[in-house]
């Protein structure tokens, strides 16, 4: 198999996860019972696919080579690994990675990922527990190791039957199982990715048993019981010194701990513990954590749905800017839009939300809770407004938000499901803490990673109320991931930057916090500056113009984009922020 092959494995499983993912949940009772086996499974490999594709398309060009894809794969799975499974996920694909040297991927290939796969999962797991897909990956590589033949879809066929033979053990391997009558969940989906490498080098899936599901529903957990979180962060600026520390820290904080790496520099970590903040501060001790996520795994009572979690990909230094009223008004040749006309702003859907008093624009609180809210952090009338045309509930930045505001503002709202878009009004250890604090046995709570008010905007976008909470979130946050943004200000005094020294009045442009243009005034800034983002690609070009923006800048940068990038879609928004005369996002 060479990197198109294995791409065309990685999509044979995405597509046998997803027919299988409601039954990996419904069989996800070890080591928490929370339903999310499969969704993780799923996010994880998709996550590499994704990864994989992209190295495809920087080869450009057909049968890539094998060990390009696998790397990239392995760095995409532990990148977005979710889950305890998923991070083991990530090493499986490590495996293979590291079993591919200059050549194709072939059956002595399989054989040497499957026995790297099964070390490195046990090396990062603190106690190791046997009867779940640590056993049947052993036994997946001792089937492979035991096969005599050459062809890869041999070894392949012998691998999987070997793992699916140890699935079926797993119930007198591991008490919770036995007692569930159910397999283990986790294994299950290590068996669907061999099944998947036998169809596509076999043309020809194998056949499995329908694996029972527990008999009775999950007892609800008491009032009583002790919090328990799963902590997830992406962990990079570390060594396998401190990498190991880590792992003994959250050994002492709590169970279930995997700390893996991808082999190139990027570790992902994961604990069960009662302490998220402790765990958290681990991973700072030991490197730089990104993407942290938090999960309360106690009271989780509805399949395939966390009762709360936080995604933050915010920098640890993040914060947003002020904002004041709207300014501007729409200009010819973009699709422009004033605020308070509707337009083009991202789409309302049917979801019902209740403001209670959060900012200025606060609507009168419902007595039905709606199903699902948004809470968004917007600083400036305008941007306010659009925020309020779209469906979500604003809690005014204006002035600087704190941790203790922006937690009254998601106790006030009464909706069973909040996604909250902070959009960099906190720092990533704050809107963690939050998060923690905003835990409750009857409503989830999501922070999703918008740094900006533009990509709020495109998280909202997408926002579909019809999905599961945790499906939303996660497309809300990839929306808001991939759009990148930039500012606009104006230099108020001498000031060193990483491009130089700028003198009052320059016009400085931002991609994302930090000064990349110094020009002699804004708009020249902000040509500048959309040369840059542009230059990467681009569809649609959101500008957010603020209270100080020059007169015409919306016009003057809109022109820009159509002479100098034709098929750009532009729409501008009168925001009325203080601070960037202009926020700009690329979608």
């Amino acid at each position: 198999m060479d990197g198109t092959a294995l791409l065309r494995w990685g999509r044979a499983c995405l597509t046998g996860l997803e027919h299988r993912r409601e039954e990996i949940n419904a069989l996800n009772v070890f080591p928490v019972p929370d339903a999310d086996t499969g969704t993780n499974l799923l996010a994880t490999m998709r996550a590499a696919v994704e990864a994989g594709e992209a190295a495809t398309a920087r080869e450009n060009r057909d049968g890539s080579a094998a060990r390009a894809v696998a790397v990239a794969m392995a760095h995409g799975a532990t990148v977005g690994a979710r889950g305890n499974s998923g991070i083991i996920l990530s090493q499986v694909l490590r495996g293979v990675a590291d079993a591919v040297d200059g050549g194709p991927f072939t059956a002595d290939s399989l054989r040497a990922a499957l026995a790297r796969a099964s070390e490195l999962v046990r090396e990062a797991l603190s106690v190791p527990i046997e009867g779940t897909i640590l056993t049947v990956l052993d036994c997946a590589a001792a089937a492979a190791a035991q096969c005599p033949d050459q062809e890869l879809a041999n070894v392949a066929l012998a691998a999987a039957d070997g793992a699916a033979k140890a699935l079926g053990d797993t119930p007198f391997q591991l008490g919770v199982l036995r007692r569930a009558g159910v397999v283990d969940a986790g294994a299950r989906g290590l068996v669907v990715l061999l099944d998947s490498l036998v169809t596509v080098t076999r043309g020809e899936a194998p056949a499995r048993p329908e694996y029972p599901r527990p008999a009775a529903a999950r007892p609800a957990p008491t009032g009583d019981a002790e919090p328990q979180y799963e902590v997830m962060y992406l962990l990079t600026g570390s060594d396998e010194r401190r990498v190991a520390a880590l792992r003994a820290r959250l050994g002492e904080l709590g169970d279930s701990v995997v700390v893996v790496g991808d082999g190139g520099g990027s570790w992902s970590a994961h604990v069960h513990c009662a302490d998220a903040g402790a765990a958290v501060e681990a991973g700072i001790a030991a490197g730089e954590p990104s993407r942290i996520r938090i999960e309360n795994v106690v009271f989780t009572s509805r399949r395939d749905a966390p009762a709360w979690s936080a995604d933050v990909a915010a920098d640890l230094g993040e914060r947003a800017n002020s904002a004041h009223p709207p300014a501007g008004d729409g200009v010819s040749g973009s699709r422009i839009r004033p605020v308070g006309t509707g337009g083009s702003a991202p789409p309302a859907d049917s979801t019902q939300v209740v403001a209670g008093g959060l900012g200025p624009s606060a609507r009168a609180t419902r007595e039905v809770p709606a199903d699902r809210g948004i809470l968004a952090v917007v600083a400036g009338a305008g941007a306010a407004t659009l925020f309020e045309d779209a469906g979500a509930v604003v809690l005014a930045g204006d002035e600087p938000v704190t941790a203790t505001t922006l937690l009254a503002a998601i106790r006030r709202m009464p909706n069973r499901e909040v996604l909250v878009l902070p959009n960099g009004a906190l720092p990533a250890h704050e809107l963690v803490a939050v998060g923690v604090a905003a835990r409750d046995a009857h409503r989830d709570v999501l922070l999703l990673p918008s740094a900006s008010m533009v990509q709020g905007l495109a998280a909202l976008a997408v926002h579909d109320r019809g999905r599961m909470a945790v499906d939303d979130a996660f497309a809300m946050s990839e929306a808001a991931a991939t759009t990148r943004w930039g500012a606009l200000r104006a230099a108020t005094e001498r000031a060193l930057t990483m491009v130089g020294t700028c003198e009052p009045g320059d016009g400085l442009g931002l991609a994302g916090h930090d000064v990349v243009v110094i020009e002699r005034d804004v708009p020249a800034a902000g040509r500048t500056l959309l040369d840059r983002l542009l230059a990467f690609g681009g569809e649609l070009v959101t500008l957010l113009v603020g209270a100080s923006a020059p007169d015409g800048l919306g016009d003057e940068l809109a022109a820009h984009i159509a002479r100098n990038f034709p098929g750009v879609e532009v729409i501008v928004y009168s925001g009325g922020q203080h601070g960037d005369s202009v926020q700009i996002g690329v979608e």
